[in-house]
């Protein structure tokens, strides 16, 4: 089963996954760890992302679809994966859809998590990570660019009829009861 884990920053699509993939014994694909590990590492990608992200926007689509196909590569997804992060735009939704295909699979469900700006921006300025950009100002900058580049992809997956719209409010088993209901 290949589930997409999709939502503002600060909706909780970390948390989720990490119960899901308990749940499903399925591996997680974390764009945002993929960089996270590169930029620890001073990768020249690492360095790239780091530029990018600390302006508060997207890395390029070629990039990512790159870093996540040969990623996909490894035996350890053959039998399903929870995407987290990825895709964050159209292009890259395609190219997902297109790279799944080429193997006979496809996305089987687009889980979108629904929460209030205003507890998105609690939340993140709560939890303390420590980026950058965790500032009233960087977050509201961060929210602009997933409504204007990533929202449509909840579009390109609803025409697929596949996607799952969760209350993403509440306690964290309480979301998650929410998303087993919906894959049920």
């Amino acid at each position: 089963m290949n589930i997409i884990l999709f939502g503002a920053p600060g909706a909780g699509k970390g948390t989720q996954a990490e119960k899901l993939i308990e749940h499903l014994k399925l591996p997680h694909l974390s764009t945002g760890n993929i960089f996270r590990e590169n930029i620890k590492a001073n990768t020249p990608l690492g360095l790239k992302v780091k530029s990018i992200m600390d302006q508060g926007k997207l890395v390029p689509d070629e990039t990512v679809v790159e870093l996540v196909a040969d990623e996909l590569n490894h035996q350890i997804y053959d039998d399903g994966v929870i995407f987290d992060g990825f895709p964050r735009t159209v292009a890259q939704a395609e190219a997902l859809d297109t790279y799944l295909q080429s193997r006979g699979k496809n996305v089987d469900a687009f889980i979108t998590l629904s929460v209030p700006e205003e507890e998105l921006i609690r939340r993140i300025l709560s939890r303390g990570q420590g980026r950058s950009d965790d500032t009233r100002e960087g977050i509201q900058t961060r929210l602009n660019v997933y409504h204007e580049e990533t929202a449509p992809v909840l579009n390109h997956y609803n025409a697929k009829g596949i996607v799952k719209v969760i209350d993403g409010t509440g306690s964290i088993d309480e979301i998650f009861g929410r998303i087993l209901q919906s894959l049920s």
